[in-house]
């Protein structure tokens, strides 16, 4: 067995690729592209050393051409989920017993493969099937999913270093950080492919080992970060990747005694049902299990009345539409003074009608489909609801179309009332709602900020009035685990601003830094006293003379 202390390669954010017309990574995504649409993949679950094919076959299809297949899936039942859970514990034992630095090196290698033979792959496999354009992809699939990769193998380091300062005379104080005694669950989302990687992998790398359920519609990228941890050497039965409706998983999950945590992102309602479910079952688990939950957001942009108009209109035209809106950090509600909004209002409608919309696979599209009917079915009953509502005004946007795709326009709404739905509730698509408000009023709009939404993710602040900046900053301390100023609320980056917030958006666990990866360790201190005592008297029991 090697013996040492092991330095790890320094991380560094993956740069991120323009794929301007003519350069080879647009040349190769493009071709990549065509290859997938031209055929149909058979996608099985990976169970063990198993590649499972039910026979229950289900259709894959991209969200702008939901009438193309591009493969089936194999869905599952409860009986794959007990041999997933059976899978992962047999396989508990030689990974947690495994050295960390050869963990570190098969996720190291997956970072790597990730960069650059399997690049084109995911990022084509994420396009085609979450509806994402070539730059969107390109910063989740690629680059975020690489940095989690790397940035958490220097986290691991730095949590098995971190010791008790001091030992006594005599004494050698350890701290071991195990693994949990059990397996996890991964529950991850359609919107980001790096989340669906990066919240099985970050347990997986502390010693876990897992049971990986995606969404329906992440599918197809899902099998091909599974074809990387295979490359890269993740043993059989680490992550184990199954296909099963969400009531039938945790039916059998959430009673098993053996449920160590759950790893998730998606939605408040369903992470408030696990939460109470585990809770329910709190007698029947070895341990307390780790709950760690990001759950979405009501995100917001407050400008100051010396906000620069056109920072603004970019920052909402971005902040709101990028990926249609389906990111948990988009800006879905802002506060925009009554003294610089005919600008804002002027360079926002100018950015909007020059986006175009469409397939991803045109890459002068900037706005593509929304996940799927579902969601688009929700999203269209809002906006149907604003064209009829007292004091809403639809000022760009507000059509849709399912015929070829479930394409929905970038939709901005005005309102008089501050408290209107869609100010408050969560949407999950490109509808961006904004409440002008009395540009001398701004404590006021700081108090609405606060108090309007449950949710607390992301938030942005736009002034160039540094006393309102502090104002603001502290004002809004609980109202966003992500603060912004003078930028958009999207685009966290791994290693740099460490994502997560409170109230109903989550535990505040931080995907992107240490803190996370702390909750998937058990740590045990070690004392080891040199010379045993061999008398059991103290000193002061001696008699006084």
């Amino acid at each position: 067995m090697l013996k040492g202390f092991f330095n790890v390669p320094a991380p560094k954010n993956e740069p991120v690729k323009a794929y301007a017309p003519g350069s080879p990574e647009r040349i190769e995504l493009q071709k990549t592209l065509k290859e997938f649409r031209s055929k149909e993949v058979d996608v099985p679950m990976y169970i063990g050393s198993e590649e499972v094919r039910t026979g229950n076959k289900k259709p894959m299809s991209p969200p702008h051409d939901h009438q193309h297949i591009l493969g089936y899936f194999h869905e599952g039942d409860a009986s794959h989920v007990d041999q997933a859970i059976n899978a992962a514990l047999g396989a508990k034992e030689a990974w947690e017993s495994m050295q960390w630095e050869q963990r570190a090196a098969i996720f190291l290698k997956a970072a790597d493969l990730l960069a650059g033979p399997y690049r084109a792959k995911v990022n084509a496999a994420t396009m085609l099937g979450q509806s994402k354009n070539a730059m969107q992809a390109e910063i989740d699939a690629a680059c975020e999913f690489i940095d989690f990769l790397r940035f958490n193998v220097q986290y691991m380091t730095e949590i098995y270093a971190q010791q008790p300062p001091v030992s006594g005379d005599g004494v050698w104080n350890r701290l071991e950080q195990r693994p949990l005694e059990g397996f996890v669950f991964a529950l991850t989302p359609f919107n980001f492919t790096a989340i669906a990687g990066n919240l099985p992998t970050s347990a997986a790398m502390m010693g876990n080992t897992i049971v990986w359920k995606p969404a329906y519609t992440q599918i197809y990228s899902a099998k091909v970060l599974m074809d990387v941890f295979k490359e890269a050497g993740v043993p059989d039965g680490v992550i184990n990747l199954i296909y099963v409706d969400g009531p039938t998983a945790g039916e059998i999950i959430f009673n098993h005694p053996d449920f160590a945590g759950i790893h998730f992102t998606g939605s408040t309602g369903v992470f408030q049902n696990i939460w109470k479910t585990i809770g329910n079952n709190i007698y029947k688990y070895k341990s307390y299990p780790r709950i760690v939950g990001e759950t979405g957001g009501k995100d917001f942009v407050l400008a100051h009345k010396s906000a620069n108009p056109k920072a603004v209109a970019v920052g909402l035209g971005r902040g709101a539409f990028e990926f249609q809106g389906q990111k948990c950090s988009a800006a879905s509600r802002a506060y925009i003074p009554s003294n610089i909004w005919d600008d804002v209002k002027k360079y926002l409608l100018e950015d909007l009608a020059d986006m175009k919309m469409g397939p991803t696979e045109d890459f002068t599209n900037f706005i593509n489909a929304v996940i799927d009917e579902k969601s688009f079915d929700k999203i269209a009953k809002y906006i149907t609801d604003a064209k009829s509502a007292e004091g809403v005004e639809v000022i760009a946007g507000g059509n849709f179309d399912k015929s070829k795709g479930y394409f929905i326009e970038p939709t901005v709404l005005v309102v008089t009332d501050p408290m209107y739905t869609t100010m408050k509730e969560e949407i999950f698509g490109p509808v961006l709602t904004i409440y002008v408000y009395n540009a001398e009023h701004f404590e006021t709009a700081l108090e609405l900020v606060d108090q309007t939404s449950p949710y607390a993710l992301t938030g942005a602040i736009f002034s160039t009035d540094r006393y309102a900046v502090e104002l603001a900053t502290q004002k809004l301390r609980n109202a966003a685990g992500n603060f912004y100023i003078n930028d958009k609320p999207t685009g966290a980056v791994v290693g740099q601003q460490p994502f997560g917030g409170a109230r109903a958006s989550g535990t505040n666990d931080k995907a992107g830094s240490m803190i996370n990866l702390l909750r998937w360790v058990s740590p045990r201190t070690i004392k080891e006293t040199f010379v045993s005592p061999v008398d059991y008297k103290y000193p002061f029991l001696g008699e006084d003379k």
